[in-house]
């Protein structure tokens, strides 16, 4: 097995998967499944893309792959022969943006998991008998106070709006003085 995808054999499995496609159609049947052969060139394309610099070192790599994987299938049959004869290049744009999802899902529920440990406080439920007389410190609530903005991507952050003053009665008395 070749290390990655010849993009002019991957062509040629989708012109004949097209070809079945419409035999099955006219005689219909069911759409075929994808081949061998296609469904190891998307493995290849999601897993060598995730090794990419972009996309290397998250924990959640094998969730972006599965994703990616996902759409490719759910999508593989929008790819037109009579439009593109680049279908690695549409395939890793589809895998591509499906890893960005990923990632931004996975941002938002790490700051919504930080959120919630922030807002717990320091209640404690169970205190060892030496704990008693000292002050309880939750260190890790301190550290995401103190760095989590800075860590927040641009994407989650929120945008502030400012508050508009709405003019009432005792206001526009104050302003016509």
């Amino acid at each position: 097995m070749a290390e990655y995808v010849s993009n002019k054999d991957f062509f040629a499995a989708i012109v004949e998967r097209k070809a079945l496609m419409k035999i099955a159609d006219e005689e219909g049947n069911d759409v075929p499944q994808i081949s061998n052969y296609l469904g190891e060139c998307i493995l290849k394309i999601a897993n060598n893309l995730a090794n990419k610099g972009n996309f290397n070192g998250y924990s959640f790599k094998d969730e972006m792959i599965c994703d990616g994987i996902e759409n490719c299938i759910k999508y593989f049959d929008k790819f037109n022969p009579e439009k593109s004869s680049n279908p690695f290049s549409y395939y890793t744009q589809i895998i591509y943006f499906a890893y960005l999802r990923r990632i931004a899902k996975e941002k938002q529920q790490y700051q919504l998991k930080h959120k919630i440990i922030q807002s717990v406080g320091n209640i404690v439920y169970e205190l060892q008998e030496h704990d008693d007389d000292i002050e309880f410190v939750n260190s890790y609530r301190e550290f995401l106070a103190e760095y989590s903005e800075a860590v927040l991507p641009s994407i989650i952050r929120k945008v502030k709006v400012p508050k508009v003053i709405v003019p009432t009665c005792q206001t526009l008395d104050v302003i016509s003085t």
